[in-house]
């Protein structure tokens, strides 16, 4: 089943991957290497507010909801769902008042360009809705309703880049603050969508159950230590994000730092993490299947699929990495016309079985 689900879930993220870098090599002609820096800067603060915001619940629901299938207390759900509702509530809705008040100062001290601060303020109007949404896709994981989400998953990307590119045709042109409000604007609209879909599939599944009593130790036990390692590793990737500009206008012969860096993460590393859709659809679908056996007491098969997992990670982080090694200056050429994209995917292709794992 696992198999079957992960053939799914892996399909329709290529498929997805595949639609958003297609888009984002469209951006990089409409807005240059530098409005994509601009943009990966405003995405990646964007990111650490919806971990700060999220807290760990994503993964907590698909845990949590998991273990009352495997215990088979399918009538806990409910009141699983509406604490990690609650939960999401409040620190999603503390994360965009912070992400608010701070736009302007990040803009102004770190991202180096105010036009970005009203990108910032969208995301953070729309953060709490985005974490609810987490919590969504989480629950549908622990219960097996793959489909689901992979039908909603088409439509916000459809949704999200029909925004996009009508803001961006209409009313951005190439300005680069406007455009990073225009794919703001895009990937807000989508949030919506899919969380309100998922809501109503949900309910439609499940009717009126009565509600329990939302479990909030078990919840607070689950998500803290992962809303602590969560935000810490993103923090620690979103500060790398901002200092990169900075730093790399310091070497001689830089003649465009912001560029050189939306180069680098606008162009190469979507390139170099597509593969990886497979690894994320199988890390996705464990989180459940490894809560139902520590339920059941099954920790000889939790051991044989975390090593499995691992396992499969490397040997498929070896192969990808020799390919994108080889072909890094056909894929540099076909993609972006830029031979130095090959050169710097060339460069980063040994990192992959890393990265992988």
């Amino acid at each position: 089943e696992i198999f079957y689900q992960t053939m799914l879930l892996t399909g329709a993220n290529f498929l997805l991957r595949l639609a958003g870098m297609s888009f984002q090599v469209y951006l990089s002609g409409r807005i240059g290497a530098e409005g994509i820096g601009l943009l990966q800067l405003v995405l990646s603060v964007s990111a650490l507010s919806f971990t700060v915001g999220s807290a760990g619940i994503r993964t907590c629901t698909t845990y949590l909801s998991a273990g009352e299938l495997g215990r088979g207390t399918a009538g806990g759900l409910s009141g699983v769902l509406a604490g990690c509702f609650q939960y999401s509530i409040v620190c999603g809705g503390a994360a965009a008042a912070a992400l608010w008040c701070a736009a302007p100062w990040l803009c102004e001290v770190w991202i180096g360009d105010q036009a970005a601060a009203a990108a910032l303020r969208l995301f953070a109007l729309f953060l709490p809705v985005r974490c609810l949404h987490g919590v969504m896709t989480g629950y549908f994981t622990a219960v097996k309703r793959v489909g689901s989400t992979v039908v909603v998953a088409f439509l916000e990307q459809g949704c999200s880049m029909a925004v996009t590119f009508l803001l961006l045709a209409r009313w951005a042109g190439s300005d680069s603050g406007q455009a990073a409000l225009a794919v703001a604007a895009g990937s807000c609209a989508a949030d919506v969508l899919g969380f309100w879909a998922l809501l109503a599939v949900q309910r439609r599944i499940t009717g009126r159950s009565p509600r329990r009593r939302p479990p909030y130790g078990r919840i607070l036990r689950a998500a803290l230590p992962l809303a602590v390692a969560d935000t810490l590793r993103s923090g620690l990737n979103t500060i790398e994000d901002l200092i990169i500009p900075r730093q790399l206008a310091l070497f001689a012969g830089t003649v465009n730092a912001m560029a050189d860096y939306g180069m680098i993460r606008g162009m190469v590393f979507p390139v170099l993490m597509f593969p990886a859709a497979v690894l994320v659809s199988l890390a996705e679908l464990l989180i459940p299947e490894f809560s139902r056996c520590a339920a059941q007491g099954s920790r000889t098969r939790v051991q044989y699929l975390a090593k499995q997992g691992l396992r499969a990670s490397m040997l498929f982080g070896l192969c990808t990495g020799g390919l994108l090694f080889t072909l890094s200056d056909v894929l540099g050429e076909l993609l972006y016309q830029e031979p130095q994209v090959g050169g710097l995917l060339r460069l980063y292709a040994p990192f992959v079985p890393m990265l992988y794992m």
